[in-house]
């Protein structure tokens, strides 16, 4: 490894323009920790909450923007024991996935499924380790049940819908477009409701109600949320696109027996998060491998490039995921 290394960091909170390449030097393992070559670096949502300075990394993490990426392993701190130099892994990043290396803890690190490319193992991390902590173990989503997800072509959306029929629930999506809604549908939802047209608040009581609904949006979905569950539903919340301040009626909750919960990622104990690695590997690789859930891509930016991946992710006219190509 060279000492120095391109990166992209956030100048001074603000849009977009704000992402500059700079040089920084090149990270070293702490225990338990590994170096990546990166090749890709996923591009999110928390990445721009950052860059606007409502997201501040936890103690001890990177500065550098970046939550998940696909590289090689060149360096390995004391400790590690599960990871060789040379191995090929994606990796979910405390912080950091913006540069040509970064440290990340070995336990975090996933093996590149077989038959996948770097490119699309880049796309894996942050949004499978999000989808099974809060849809299979928070909102606890069973074969059978009805599963809402709005943000249907999103990352989340994508993944959510490909897992949650992978286990047999029957899946519904909102989604802001025909391309968007058929992408959906395409992907295993059995109704995409296009939001600009319908209530989907109507279309979930007719089926009965939703058991789960996975939400980002926030904002008066939240109410509406609670309207288009189910007797004993579950509401689990993982962003505020629109804002977290709502009035609820409590009342409703009572009544119908309802579980409101959420959770976000990144602040984490670095034991959950191997914990949920493990549990990948075990559930969700092996359906992988086989073809039956996957990344799906929307575009790529070279890493000089990362104001333009924000921007095209924030115009929120992408389906699926962004990445930033790294090694070039």
């Amino acid at each position: 490894m060279t000492q120095m290394m391109r990166a992209v960091e956030i100048s001074q909170p603000g849009g977009p323009e704000v992402l500059k390449p700079v040089q920084r030097p090149v990270p070293e393992p702490g225990h338990g920790q590994v170096v990546l070559r990166v090749a890709y670096a996923g591009v999110n949502r928390p990445d721009a909450l950052q860059r606007a300075g409502a997201y501040d990394p936890p103690p001890g993490a990177s500065d550098l923007p970046g939550l998940e990426a696909s590289g090689e392993v060149v360096a390995l701190g004391d400790g590690v024991t599960s990871l060789d130099i040379g191995d090929q892994v994606c990796a979910l990043l405390p912080g950091g996935g913006y540069a040509e290396y970064v440290a990340t803890p070995a336990a975090h690190c996933l093996p590149v499924p077989k038959g996948m490319g770097l490119k699309e193992a880049a796309c894996l991390p942050e949004t499978f380790f999000t989808v099974w902590s809060n849809v299979f173990s928070r909102g606890g989503l069973k074969a059978g049940e009805r599963f809402l997800v709005h943000g249907g072509s999103s990352g989340i959306g994508t993944t959510a819908i490909q897992l949650a029929n992978a286990f047999g629930a029957r899946v519904f999506a909102t989604a802001g477009s025909e391309a968007k809604c058929t992408a959906c549908t395409d992907l295993g939802a059995e109704r995409a409701i296009n939001y600009r047209d319908e209530d989907f608040v109507k279309v979930m009581k007719a089926e009965g109600g939703a058991d789960l609904i996975l939400d980002m949006v926030g904002g008066d979905y939240i109410p509406r949320n609670v309207k288009a569950l189910a007797n004993d539903g579950r509401l689990v919340q993982i962003a505020f696109l629109q804002g977290p301040v709502v009035e609820l009626n409590f009342a409703m909750m009572m009544v119908k027996r309802l579980t409101l919960t959420g959770s976000t990622l990144r602040p984490q104990s670095d034991l959950a998060k191997a914990q949920i690695a493990q549990t990948l590997r075990e559930a969700v690789w092996p359906l992988i491998e086989a073809g039956r859930v996957g990344p799906v891509m929307d575009s790529s930016f070279d890493l000089a490039d990362a104001a333009q991946a924000h921007a095209r992710m924030e115009a929120s006219d992408h389906i699926g995921k962004i990445v930033l190509n790294v090694a070039g």
